[in-house]
């Protein structure tokens, strides 16, 4: 007897299961079957397809007028970290820059010293809080990154948080140790501080699947970020990049040569990076809520870098100073409205494609896959980033069994 059915899907999103991620056209292309069925049986997909009476189970949704699709997966996030910078929001109104609010002791390092300030429970709370309103938006993979302690204990104290979180929830969770993301007040130079980070990734390693840098002006350079990178390979780490998010520095042109699994941002990335996407399973993560949040006019190149046949994921950024949000909805509906994403795009680029670049497996429900489903409340796919700023998941499954249900009961 199998364990669950979902019957009578009004839309059934099947993303392509592949070794590497879908590139150019390719993320256009999405299977959508009209009245769906899934099955599952010991928490694996053992059907996902047109309807079919030829199962039972022991459970069985009705999902007359529902979208079904795999669970979203968030590619990058700055879960945890402490205090938070609203204060910060009149500046930016008046046209303060990231980079001057930074040298004025807030951005970054206003989160630093409040990071710094929390103990580790204080930090766990905070993070579980956000990662449970991921969940609830249909989110159960997540890419979580260090980077807001910027020494020893401090950075090894967000990764045990995140490790700890993975462990709770049993979720499908990568860490990324992120210890060179800013440059500290008390830092003797950039150099000095980025050999203190090479030096520290012997001891994070236990705790992180990647190590990821911030490569941009007033931070690391290009040749500081490949030292740093290369280094982390000969580790046995694989490798991101915050890259030409504010001046086209070559941070994605780095990240290609380097094989880094993703680079993030991108806003301001050349031609020249774009067109070396062809060649490359890089996984361009886009990051369209920050660019909204900070007020930019100029979002990544999303369409120019499909032209080119590259790879691309689209993620929150979720974190206290550029992109307060973790509600990838949201930003699924900022990728149609900004980056000119098609819907079938944007649901490849937060699913399969998300799952390529933080190298989970996950985005998918065919046969075989484990079976993470969201119900969504909508009546097709294009429903979802068009009507925005909601949460339209309504039944969120983990490993065949009903982890969380949305439906909106008001008392009488």
């Amino acid at each position: 007897m199998n364990d669950l059915i979902i019957q009578n899907i009004k839309e059934l999103i099947l993303p392509k299961s592949t070794e590497r991620p879908l590139k150019g056209k390719e993320l256009d292309e999405l299977n959508i079957i009209e009245n769906g069925t899934v099955v599952v049986k010991d928490g694996k997909v053992v059907y996902a397809g047109n309807h079919s009476d030829d199962y039972e189970a022991n459970e069985v949704i009705d999902a007359t007028g529902k979208v079904v699709s795999p669970a979203l997966v968030e590619a990058h996030t700055h879960l945890v970290h402490g205090g938070s910078r609203e204060h910060e929001m009149s500046l930016k109104r008046q046209g303060v820059s990231y980079l001057e609010i930074l040298e004025q002791g807030g951005g970054i390092l206003s989160t630093v010293e409040a990071t710094r300030k929390a103990t580790e429970d204080e930090l766990f709370k905070k993070a579980e809080k956000n990662l449970l309103t991921m969940i609830e938006h249909g989110v159960l993979a997540v890419e979580s990154k260090s980077g807001y302690g910027l020494d020893k204990e401090n950075e090894l104290k967000q990764l045990r948080v995140s490790n700890r979180l993975a462990d709770k929830y049993n979720l499908d969770m990568k860490h990324t140790f992120l210890g060179p993301h800013a440059v500290p007040k008390d830092a003797k130079s950039n150099q000095a501080f980025l050999q203190e980070m090479i030096d520290l990734l012997p001891e994070v390693k236990p705790y992180a699947d990647f190590a990821d840098i911030f490569c941009e002006t007033g931070v690391f350079t290009i040749e500081e970020s490949r030292k740093y990178m290369q280094a982390a390979k000969a580790l046995g780490f694989n490798v991101k990049i915050h890259a030409d998010e504010i001046d086209p520095l070559g941070g994605l042109e780095l990240a290609i040569d380097e094989g880094a699994i993703s680079a993030d941002h991108l806003v301001a990335s050349s031609t020249e990076g774009k067109a070396k996407l062809k060649q490359s399973d890089t996984v361009a993560v886009l990051l369209p809520g920050t660019t909204f949040y900070l007020g930019k006019e100029t979002y990544a190149d999303a369409r120019g870098m499909l032209d080119n046949d590259g790879a691309i994921a689209i993620a929150t950024d979720f974190n206290p100073g550029s992109c307060v949000t973790n509600n990838l909805q949201l930003v699924m509906s900022i990728a149609a409205l900004k980056l000119k994403l098609s819907p079938n795009e944007i649901w490849n680029a937060v699913t399969v494609n998300a799952a390529k670049a933080i190298d989970v497996d996950a985005g998918t429900i065919n046969e075989g896959d484990k079976a993470n489903i969201v119900i969504w409340d909508a009546p097709n796919h294009e429903y979802i980033p068009y009507h925005y700023g909601i949460n339209h998941a309504e039944t969120v499954i983990k490993d065949g069994k009903v982890l969380l249900d949305n439906k909106i009961q008001l008392k009488g």
